[in-house]
């Protein structure tokens, strides 16, 4: 009786295995949904024309795709001087955060000093403090030092980040003291320690932390609005921002065309880091 059971067993279990995967497969999809509709939506808005924006109920088609939108976007801003200046600030701000996180994140991780947990304490709660309730003084310092207006004023607020030192100290700290040690035998100083041992072990991490930065500056809208007046040194948010109203009124189409290219550097980003950030949220470090 039991060798008929082990038999039948297999058997029991593969229709409720491939229930399962069909399961786990709908789920994934109506989840890839949710993220896709709200990119369609924004991109078939973008080649809609104003009345077919205005339309109750909308429609998820257009037989005519407006796509002098996009031209329209390129004659009202200068997509080309903000999209640089987007590309200088947000260099510049992984710049200053890779000078400033991997450091911090390594004294935390790997060093026993007096006051290290009130200082890490004194670190994580700065994440608790919006930016717009520092601005003040901070523009007023800025302007002290003749920095309005420039490139400075927009990377310098960003220069560190709370968020990715905690990130970092904590994958830090998963790489075996054992290694190392062994790293010091041979006569190995920090630095060379953090480039060739801990950052690469850390790379998922990294990628995924630079990721996160580079989406929050590119998207970043009330700094360069604060520290900045003059469209030399503004970034392309910004520029899109002022879209929304024309002497007509709002131009939801002209609108959703320069969100369209502000948001594809985002998605080429994301599609070249991926596999790394899939790697970060499944890294157990080296026992």
């Amino acid at each position: 009786m039991t060798a008929i059971q082990n038999k039948l067993h297999p058997r029991q279990i593969k229709p409720a295995k491939m229930v399962s995967t069909l399961l786990r497969w709908c789920l994934n999809a109506f989840i890839a949904l949710l993220f896709f509709i709200p990119f369609y939506w924004m991109f078939i808005t973008s080649v809609k024309t104003l009345g077919q924006t205005l339309i109750t109920p909308p429609t998820f088609w257009t037989w005519d795709p407006q796509w002098n939108n996009f031209a329209v976007v390129f004659q009202k801003v200068d997509i080309w001087g903000m999209l640089g200046n987007s590309l200088i600030v947000t260099a510049g701000t992984l710049i200053c955060q890779c000078l400033t996180v991997i450091p911090a994140a390594y004294a935390f991780a790997r060093y026993q000093f007096k006051g290290a947990k009130v200082l890490f304490g004194i670190t994580l709660a700065t994440m608790m403090i919006p930016s717009q309730l520092i601005f003040l003084p901070v523009y007023l310092m800025f302007s002290r030092w003749g920095m309005i207006n420039t490139y400075w004023s927009l990377i310098l607020p960003s220069a560190s980040s709370a968020f990715a030192i905690f990130m970092l100290r904590q994958t830090f700290k998963q790489v075996s003291e054992e290694l190392l040690e062994a790293a010091r035998l041979d006569k190995a100083g920090e630095l060379k320690i953090i480039t060739r041992i801990m950052l690469p072990l850390a790379r998922p991490t990294v990628v995924t932390l630079a990721m996160l930065t580079f989406i929050s500056i590119w998207n970043d809208y009330f700094w360069p609005l604060v520290m900045t007046t003059k469209a030399d040194v503004r970034t392309l948010p910004v520029g899109i921002a002022s879209l929304r109203m024309t002497e007509s009124g709002v131009n939801y189409q002209i609108m959703m065309a320069g969100n369209v290219i502000l948001v594809i550097p985002v998605l080429v980003v994301f599609f070249f880091a991926q596999k790394q950030i899939i790697k970060a949220f499944t890294y157990t470090g080296v026992k």
